[in-house]
């Protein structure tokens, strides 16, 4: 359904010997500022690490790599990744390392290890005795796959990059990811937050247990599956041929949502601002809450919340909806209402604007709760995805 425009403009790469480098001006931390920006002025901001007292360049490293290579490190303490700049290294074939940090704590890099393995294609980052309070940035060539693992509080930022496989897996410290491409993505938190800003771009897994809680602007793939333990999951765009997101006990949000789309939650509630193809939708406890705006097959149950579906005015769709008690809005135009009493509970069927019983349907089950079904214009529902 969707097709990905890689665009990496690599055709011009050539290589050269190592030249004289004057270091890049070192870029502060930037956690905070860029939750910041996803959060706005009328959300919380997340917790991230103080900016602190001024940051000064530690040590600096410049390696001439190959191009098609891999990025491995293993660190305690805060990495940045972002591409070379183009205009400064248009030969595209260098790794820029600089290690920054607090007044005073030189010594912590004494055990940083910076290599490159020219067999391998790798450069090599590792250290176990780091300061945990260190910030370490890397300028890569694009089409530089990344290997990431940060234990303890550190963060990982990866930043207007293009590859072919990403994998970042951090401990308590915040993932963020900002306009990225990756063929596969897969991301892991076991405590920390995910942050997805701009747009995502490739296939992407996305764990985060514990109380991670996983935010996303947009995404775009062919294949997205993200799921949450106990924080929430929250995307504004989905725009994706297969995408299933869960959640044990969190609640999972999302604004506009393309392609065929699986959702699962034990505990949480589930809210999805417009769906516009195939949603599949459960949660045991749960509420849910849907609009249909362009219609593929829905399908939503909730054992023992309550379930509200709103659709646009002109859409066609067979209907059956099971609950303990439903409420169809009087606007709604259902021809050939069909209401039986079943268990304790009342089934409701019928075609919405003249459907066919075979193509298209909206059937949602809410045995222990009540069912709502009313129209909504597509105007209505742009408030909800600000």
């Amino acid at each position: 359904m969707f097709t990905l425009r890689w665009g990496w403009g690599l055709g011009c790469l050539r290589l050269c010997q190592l030249r004289a480098w004057a270091p890049e001006a070192s870029v502060p931390w930037a956690c905070g500022a860029c939750q910041a920006r996803m959060y706005g002025s009328g959300g919380s901001k997340p917790e991230v690490s103080p900016s602190g007292p001024a940051r000064p360049s530690l040590k600096e490293w410049a390696l001439m790599v190959s191009p098609f290579g891999r990025l491995r490190a293993r660190l305690p303490c805060h990495l940045a990744v972002k591409p070379l700049d183009p205009i400064s290294h248009p030969d595209n074939n260098h790794v820029l390392v600089a290690v920054s940090g607090v007044e005073g704590a030189a010594q912590a890099v004494a055990g940083l290890q910076v290599t490159y393995d020219e067999a391998q294609k790798e450069v090599i980052i590792v250290s176990d005795v780091i300061d945990p309070q260190a910030s370490v940035e890397v300028s890569a060539p694009l089409m530089f796959d990344l290997n990431i693992k940060s234990s303890g509080s550190g963060c990982v930022k990866v930043q207007n990059f293009e590859c072919d496989n990403c994998r970042i897996e951090t401990e308590q410290g915040t993932s963020i990811l900002q306009s990225v491409k990756s063929q596969k993505l897969h991301i892991e938190s076991k405590g920390g937050k995910v942050i997805c800003l701009g747009t995502i771009y490739g296939n992407i897994d996305i764990h985060a247990s514990d109380k991670s809680t996983v935010t996303v602007n947009k995404l775009q793939g062919s294949s997205v599956n993200i799921s949450t333990e106990d924080g929430l999951l929250k995307a504004k765009y989905l725009y994706t041929e297969s995408s299933f997101l869960s959640s044990a006990a969190g609640d999972i949000s999302l604004g506009s949502v393309h392609g065929n789309i699986t959702l699962q939650s034990k505990l949480g509630n589930i809210t999805v601002d417009s769906s516009s193809g195939c949603l599949n939708a459960s949660t045991h406890q749960g509420a849910i809450d849907v609009y249909v705006s362009h219609l593929g097959k829905v399908d939503l149950k909730s054992h023992k919340g309550s379930i509200l579906v709103k659709v646009a005015s002109s859409l066609q769709a067979y209907l059956q909806l099971s609950g303990k008690k439903i409420d169809v809005n009087s606007e709604v135009h259902v021809e050939e209402m069909n209401e039986a009493h079943k268990d304790d509970g009342v089934v409701i069927t019928g075609l919405l604007n003249q459907a066919s019983k075979n193509e298209k349907w909206i059937k949602a089950d809410a045995p222990q709760g009540t069912i709502s079904f009313r129209s909504q214009s597509w105007f209505q529902s742009l408030k909800l995805l600000d």
